[in-house]
């Protein structure tokens, strides 16, 4: 089975201010019939600008075939598969767009009075009742704007929790096997990052009972991990962190494999994120604005972010009577948009079609972690959860590296996924395929990765120049990130 990648019609497109030439124009308006405005009133003169300087004179056709291609460059998942380990280019039914465009919710104002939007307050108390219910926790909020801000939220709520008891704790555990954003995230609220090196490929609780004491506030560990196993000791974890007196965090980014098969609750997690793009549809975070709603256990409830949404009888409002809430911590209440779209999913997959989900993402992981075994070193060889972990152990003798491969996958149509992360997997090699593809679509994949590897072995350079068929060659990937050139000048 051949790859969708091909040369093709590949277009060059140059800057739109370099297209086009003077005088022309891509409209005409007819003469005027009345005297001509002056500058609008409220601008004074001198505001005003005399002539727009290289400001490009494009036709019709020069700016819609310009935009079109510009398009056509991005690369998304309406476009094929996205491999994109550890956060998932993740479905997202195109009925979900008509639903958030319907005018009911796409002119809903932020300021509109609650009397007024009923309906919309009460599909937000719906989602937080849905998401609390389906990982069996206390209670939720949907404030958070993003997954990094939820556990940004987290964290805050377990500072308050200890400074409400007169603790100064000061420490929170991060094994290496979590995301990376929890050590950043523990910093920023003020905390002592105490990382965790793995020593296997799941953590135990001797390896935690070694580090926690009595100024341990937390530990933030990631379940799945981003290794793609589960964290089958979690359950004694966190009982040994609470006999401690700190809290458990789970970051829930990688919920997807294990929404509708385990509760949280029942593990002892006080505290966890969604990452609203991964597990219940909703475009990108990364590339739009996304949700991290957090559910919290009964102790941490009180400090929940204000407002939260409540119910009294059949009419919903927000509630500021909060004393111990940690505060607002954005403007207005959360991105209404995705939030909408998750409940939609929820609503649609029912609890059935949320464990059908995450068995279907399990599955096609395992699928191509055996597929791929004998081609790429797996980091772990066992059983995965929503991802598998490779590296470049195989292609090292030859002299191509991870970086190699990813970027040989560009050639053969396919975006490249996560590399060198974790940093436990030296040159790791993250694939992740989510629920919604086909075996066909998998089967694909898998043999353009045998080809990547074959070709490792045969013409190593054809990888360490790749790509080849890409609108541009390998870039100096460190000079495109310390000097960036990202806004169009005029020429001197």
């Amino acid at each position: 089975m051949k790859p969708p990648g091909t040369q093709g019609l590949v277009l060059e497109e140059p800057l739109i201010f370099e297209r086009g030439s003077p005088g022309r124009r891509g409209y005409a308006l007819p003469e005027l019939d009345a005297p001509e405005a002056k500058s609008p009133d409220g601008i004074e003169g001198h505001l005003v600008r005399g002539e727009l300087e290289g400001f490009p004179e494009v036709s019709e056709f020069d700016v819609v075939r310009h935009y079109t291609r510009l398009a056509q460059y991005n690369y998304c998942i309406d476009a094929g598969l996205f491999p994109l380990g550890s956060c998932t280019m993740k479905y997202n039914p195109k009925l979900h767009e008509s639903l958030v465009r319907h005018p009911g919710f796409s002119r809903l104002h932020p300021l509109m009075p609650e009397a007024f939007a009923q309906g919309a307050l009460r599909i937000l108390w719906e989602l937080t009742e849905d998401l609390r219910k389906c990982v069996g926790m206390h209670a939720c909020a949907l404030n958070p704007a993003a997954g990094a801000h939820g556990e940004f939220t987290g964290v805050l709520m377990i500072r308050a929790y200890h400074l409400d008891r007169g603790g100064r704790r000061r420490k929170i555990i991060v094994p290496a096997t979590a995301h990376g954003t929890n050590p950043a995230t523990a910093a920023m609220c003020g905390f002592e990052v105490v990382p965790l090196e793995a020593k296997a490929s799941r953590l135990t609780v001797d390896e935690v009972r070694a580090v926690v004491d009595d100024e341990t506030a937390a530990i933030m560990l990631t379940n799945p991990s981003t290794l793609g196993l589960f964290e089958n000791q979690i359950a004694d974890i966190g009982d040994l962190i609470h006999s401690q007196g700190g809290l458990l965090y789970c970051d829930g980014a990688n919920l997807n494999a294990i929404v509708g098969q385990a509760s949280m609750g029942k593990m002892g997690v006080d505290v966890s994120q969604f990452n609203l793009h991964k597990t219940f549809s909703t475009p990108h975070g990364g590339g739009g604005p996304g949700a991290g709603a957090v559910v919290v256990s009964e102790r941490l409830e009180p400090y929940l972010p204000s407002p939260c949404i409540v119910k009294n009888g059949d009419r919903y409002a927000f509630s500021h009577d909060r004393p111990k809430s940690i505060g607002r911590i954005r403007s207005f209440f959360s991105n209404f948009g995705i939030n909408l779209r998750a409940w939609a999913y929820i609503k649609t997959m029912g609890n059935s079609g949320l464990k059908e989900m995450s068995g279907a993402a399990v599955l096609n992981a395992n699928y191509l972690r055996v597929q791929l075994k004998d081609s790429f070193r797996l980091a772990f060889d066992e059983p995965c959860m929503h991802e598998a972990v490779f590296s470049d152990e195989l292609q090292r003798p030859h002299g191509v590296t991870t970086l190699d491969i990813a970027k040989r996958m560009i050639d053969k149509g396919y975006h490249p996924p996560t590399v060198f992360f974790p940093l436990v997997v030296r040159n790791a090699l993250m694939i992740e395929p989510t629920e919604s593809e086909s075996k066909e679509t998998l089967d694909q994949f898998v043999a353009a990765m045998r080809e990547i590897a074959a070709e490792a072995k045969d013409n190593p350079e054809l990888l360490r120049t790749a790509p080849h068929g890409a609108f541009r060659r390998r870039l100096d990937e460190t000079r495109a990130a310390r000097q960036p050139v990202l806004r169009w000048a005029p020429k001197s």
